[in-house]
């Protein structure tokens, strides 16, 4: 496969398309970008650098950070801590950008980049646009550095990131129901972060999985099939409910007290309801988000839903657009501007735990209070002819319904939705529907599929 290059930043097979010149010219390339845009204010630029944990990641850093100081940077060497714990360091510390190196959700064969602006957040679509033109013009460059990770600093981070999502719940509150978790860092970066907010939140913690070794226990996406462990532990330590981060900490799946998966697209559904006990303003999701969030603001005189296309960066861009009081996508992850501009499962953890401490009341039961719908997810390899051709079929399938064409095509039902969208981040066609049962939103699945 070739290198994937995105508004979600770079991803490729490490020793394949993914290689130390790789993040060498990405370094250069963004260093490049950044000073074209005015954004280093003369002077050394400030970069941080950070990564999640795959073993692959430590010599990609070490070639980042020798790159960076090549192109004149003072370079902040994080080390392992999660995406929205750099980020926010990017922004609390004012400096130019970060550099984090991470797959995300990818199998363990796969490494990455994100970029993050001066502000914290993933550069827009035009800019990361700018920063792809400039990567793929820069030569290589010397790693003239060796990395040099500051301890201090790195802590430092980490207790800010966990105090700043501590100022956004009733810490009080959820301490005195003295919650039982179990939480599954699949050895990525967000087991310390993750087990010290818990820990701040008078949580009893069974941590699985916690050492940042990046040897994934099992497939690293937070989904159901990868979960079995975390489902039979929290029944079996009679928890009262089980979190599931991916390997850099930015998306959260929720597993309840009677170690029953719930799934990804509550994460996002609850954190909202939990925000409108006591705020009213917009919600912003993208366009694969279950309608779930619809419904809680639909029930919050004062709320609404603004929806964007997919990626962290089109929500962030529809949040600051509109003054939205949360935003995340219906991947488990929840963005709180209160906290930074990228998705954190800290943020996430933190405002289920806290409508449950309000609500008193179990993950099951809060689940319950939501609209039954089914949603089902289906991804076809990306054809060689492109996704174009298959969405021009696909809206030729649906002519004369509501088609959103915003990102991909979404079709919209009376009560029922699917979206099909070329990823940002794997070379493949994305098929998700929602509908009142499994059978239907399958149904248009299969409808769509046809268009191959």
């Amino acid at each position: 496969m070739s290198l994937l290059m995105s508004v979600s930043g770079i991803r490729g097979v490490v020793g394949r398309t993914f290689t130390a010149q790789t993040v060498r010219r990405a370094a250069a390339g963004f260093v490049a970008a950044l000073k074209a845009s005015g954004a280093t204010s003369g002077g050394a630029p400030r970069i941080v650098a950070a990564r999640d944990s795959r073993p692959s990641g430590e010599g990609f850093l070490a070639n980042t950070v020798g790159a960076l100081a090549a192109c004149g940077c003072e370079v902040h060497c994080l080390g392992i801590v999660s995406t929205p714990c750099a980020a926010a360091h990017v922004r609390r510390t004012r400096a130019a950008g970060g550099m984090i190196l991470t797959a995300s959700h990818n199998p363990p064969e796969y490494n990455g980049v994100k970029f993050i602006t001066a502000d914290g957040a993933a550069p827009d679509a035009a800019t990361a646009a700018r920063i792809l033109d400039f990567v793929c013009a820069a030569e290589d460059v010397p790693s003239t550095a060796t990395p040099m990770i500051d301890p201090s600093a790195a802590q430092e981070a980490i207790r800010s990131h966990v105090a700043d999502v501590l100022a956004c719940v009733d810490v009080a509150r959820i301490r005195s129901r003295a919650f039982h978790v179990v939480l599954d860092s699949v050895c990525g970066a967000g087991g310390e972060e993750g087990a010290a907010l818990l820990t701040a939140l008078g949580c009893r913690v069974t941590h699985l999985h916690a050492d940042p070794t990046g040897i994934f226990p099992h497939p690293p996406e937070p989904l159901e099939a990868n979960l079995g462990e975390l489902c039979e532990t929290v029944l079996r330590v009679d928890a009262h409910v089980g979190f599931a981060q991916d390997p850099d900490a930015d998306r959260l799946a929720l597993v309840d007290e009677r170690g029953v998966y719930i799934g990804e697209e509550y994460t996002l559904a609850l954190a909202a309801r939990n925000v409108a006990r006591t705020r009213t303003g917009v919600f912003a999701a993208n366009l694969s988000t279950s309608r779930m969030i619809d419904d809680v603001a639909a029930a919050t005189p004062g709320c609404r839903v603004e929806r964007s296309a997919v990626g962290e960066a089109n929500v962030v861009e529809a949040m600051r657009r509109t003054g939205a009081i949360l935003g995340g996508e219906g991947n488990g992850g929840v963005i709180d501007p209160r906290v930074g501009w990228t998705r954190d499962s800290l943020v996430a953890m933190a405002q289920v735990l806290d409508l449950l401490a309000a609500a008193g009341t179990s993950l099951s039961s809060q689940g319950s209070l939501m609209p039954a719908y089914a949603i089902v997810k289906h991804k076809v390899e990306l054809p060689g002819e492109g996704s174009g051709p298959v969405l021009e079929r696909v809206r030729a399938r649906f002519k004369g319904e509501r088609i959103n064409d915003l990102d991909g095509l979404r079709i919209d039902r009376a009560d029922a939705w699917v979206h099909v969208r070329a990823s940002n981040t794997e070379p493949i066609l994305r098929f998700i529907a929602e509908a009142p049962t499994r059978a239907t939103a399958e149904s248009l699945i299969g409808e769509a599929l046809q268009a191959l």
